[in-house]
């Protein structure tokens, strides 16, 4: 599979989510960026989404990607940054390795079906790791995602670095990406 495909059509995203990435992240950069996600939300057939309703994740997935194509080149980055910020997150979280892990929790709590994906860390020592995600979405929105969960838990001296590494990635065709993160 490749980044904007879903691993199964079955998948459904929370409306909650959806509500939350485009009214309160992407209105963090302009209104005009809000209205377009919304029609290119619309054109993909979730006109209103209700925040206790559930949507195909493959709309979502298509207005990504439109997201991607009509706004600015590095939107998509930019916005991963703001989830941790928007987002109902997960409670007890006091470091950058839990914070990293509790990506995975936040994203199976708003998505659901029997193929979505995950987002699995694995500490290689005090101040590194690797994330490898599994997910249809693309790789700048996870790449901002871990960098701002690591950098809102990592020591205020520390500069956070992520790059992805490994044989394959979502752009090319795969399943999954991996970061290396260090902080």
């Amino acid at each position: 599979m490749a980044q904007y495909e879903a691993f199964d059509p079955a998948v459904e995203v929370h409306g909650q989510t959806i509500l939350t990435v485009i009214d309160d992240a992407l209105a963090r950069f302009s209104e005009e960026y809000r209205r377009r996600a919304r029609e290119a939300l619309a054109e993909n057939g979730v006109e209103d989404p209700a925040p206790d309703e559930w949507y195909p994740q493959q709309a979502w997935l298509d207005t990504f990607e439109t997201i991607a194509d009509q706004l600015e080149p590095h939107i998509l980055d930019r916005l991963g940054e703001q989830i941790p910020d928007v987002a109902d997150w997960p409670a007890g979280v006091s470091s950058v390795a839990d914070g990293l892990r509790s990506i995975d929790e936040a994203y199976q709590r708003n998505h659901r079906g029997d193929d979505i994906g995950f987002y699995h860390f694995e500490a290689l020592d005090d101040r590194t790791g690797e994330m490898t995600c599994k997910t249809p979405y693309p790789c700048p929105f996870d790449r901002g995602l871990i960098r701002a969960l690591a950098q809102q838990y990592a020591p205020v001296e520390s500069f956070v670095f992520v790059e992805e590494v490994g044989d394959e990635c979502r752009r090319e065709g795969a399943d999954t990406c991996t970061y290396a993160v260090s902080w």
